[in-house]
């Protein structure tokens, strides 16, 4: 049960240091308590923990535009953010974690200004038919996260230029313009502003949990060890992929996310994984990989590995999940030698 709450809004638009501020939070976390953190990050795309920026991002053009690219904590899709966006993360107990229950913080903010929210695909909000809100999780110990990525008066042109809309999902397809998948907020409410969607925010948040909150300062963190945590968010090895000579991948699009599934093989034995996901369960992935790395490439002892390594899960849906993964890369291996390949 949460009985205090405590609010934060960031000092500086540096999505890495605002990155750091939100492990920090997740970090030092007291029992029973719930943060709002809210943070604009300019000129920014953060990718979600198992995504590849190459398959989500016009990178190379995007950089050179001075655009940051970084990883988030949480799973899920890519954010865009820029001065017209709005971010916002809730730190809470892992217990006190309930998807819809935290949808409705961003929808009862929106709707108090007046505009209609309908759920969308995954866990976004949208409006007038099109995503305004994106969010993403993530738990680690007793700790969870919410992301939210509100967009009030985005750069729809910029936004354009830094994402491929959809990701890897569409490859081989037209890929739908940004402006007919997203759209913010000011479409509906031109007057609308980030401050006054900041104090949206902190009213739904405080009748959510009904407590007065505590506000905060990130002055009275640690400045070197933010700093630290922020380059940390910025090292390559963190925001891209190590390119190995991956030479088996397959892809698919399942009802809890896309997927796609690279491995190194050699002389029989899975050297090396790696699993690219919008999902929202962004540690299952890493055990998947752990479970692949050094198995017998056969499909008989890739399923007793995914039995013997992810048979402690309990949540139904992880299980769900982990059981299409190994379908799907044992229904390739069948399919590739059944084509001699």
């Amino acid at each position: 049960m949460i009985r205090q709450t405590s609010c934060i809004i960031a000092r500086t638009s540096d999505p890495c240091r605002n990155l750091a501020i939100e492990k920090h939070l997740m970090d030092t976390l007291p029992e029973q308590t719930a943060i709002l953190f809210l943070y604009r990050s300019e000129n920014a795309v953060t990718v979600g923990r198992n995504q590849n920026p190459w398959y989500e991002c016009n990178v190379e053009e995007y950089l050179e535009s001075g655009g940051i690219i970084t990883r988030r904590l949480t799973g899920g899709g890519t954010f865009y953010q820029d001065a017209g966006t709005l971010n916002f993360s809730v730190i809470l107990p892992k217990t006190e974690l309930h998807a819809p229950h935290q949808l409705a913080l961003a929808a009862r903010a929106v709707t108090s200004l007046g505009l209609p929210v309908q759920p969308g695909p995954g866990a976004a909000l949208m409006t007038d038919g099109r995503i305004f809100c994106s969010n993403a999780f993530y738990k680690a110990g007793s700790t969870a996260l919410h992301n939210g990525n509100l967009l009030i008066n985005p750069d729809m042109e910029q936004m354009g230029k830094a994402l491929l809309p959809g990701g890897k999902r569409f490859r081989g397809q037209e890929r739908p313009k940004v402006d007919a998948l997203y759209t913010g907020l000011c479409d509906q409410l031109p007057t609308l502003t980030p401050d006054m969607l900041e104090e949206a925010l902190y009213r739904a948040f405080a009748d959510q949990y009904r407590c007065q909150s505590v506000w905060l300062d990130e002055q009275m963190f640690s400045g070197s060890s933010l700093e630290s945590t922020a380059e940390s968010f910025q090292n390559p090895e963190w925001v891209y992929p190590e390119a190995l000579p991956y030479n088996f991948v397959v892809d698919e699009r399942f009802p809890w996310g896309s997927i796609t599934v690279m491995l190194q093989q050699e002389n029989g034995i899975i050297r090396a994984s790696r699993i690219f996901s919008d999902a929202m369960e962004a540690a299952l992935f890493d055990r998947i990989q752990q479970a692949l790395t050094g198995c017998p490439y056969l499909i008989g002892a890739i399923g007793t590995r995914f039995e013997q390594r992810l048979g402690l899960i309990k949540d139904p849906r992880l299980l769900q999940m982990a059981g299409d993964v190994c379908k799907l890369i044992c229904g390739r291996i069948r399919a590739m030698d059944r084509h001699g390949n």
